[in-house]
């Protein structure tokens, strides 16, 4: 993963070998501008499913659950499992995260995000799968 700047936002590229290890890369960058993953034990475990109607709304949709659940639950992320199947209607993605309680005398305090944006986000299917998001701080 590598970051890019844009005025006001904070943009990253995640990259992977397949569509699924590319988008758990994503969810290892958000979580590394909001704290340093390293430092978030894997002690909780959550799961959802997301159904999109193409690729890029689906990488928004994940993104926008992973902050939701940060926000409504309190906690920070490192380890993501995603699986992505295409269906009649667009894509599936089935998620399972883990991560723990935040407790800001132990994690380091990053950025803030406020929301997920779609400006910018893209997906590349090469030799690699290379993902584009911008959040706002």
């Amino acid at each position: 993963m590598n970051f890019f700047d844009v005025t006001a936002d904070i943009g990253f590229y995640a990259y992977g070998n397949n569509l699924n290890e590319a988008f758990e890369n994503a969810g290892l960058a958000l979580f590394n501008i909001i704290s340093k993953t390293e430092y978030i034990e894997p002690i909780t475990s959550k799961s959802f499913e997301i159904t999109s109607e193409d690729k890029v709304s689906l990488l928004y949709d994940f993104l926008e659950e992973l902050l939701f659940l940060h926000e409504i639950e309190f906690m920070l992320f490192s380890q993501f499992k995603v699986t992505i199947n295409k269906t009649d209607d667009g894509y599936h993605l089935n998620a399972t995260i883990e991560g723990e309680g935040i407790n800001w005398d132990k994690h380091y305090r990053g950025d803030e995000v406020k929301a997920i944006t779609f400006h910018k986000m893209n997906i590349i299917e090469k030799d690699i799968v290379k993902l584009s998001a911008i959040v706002d701080l």
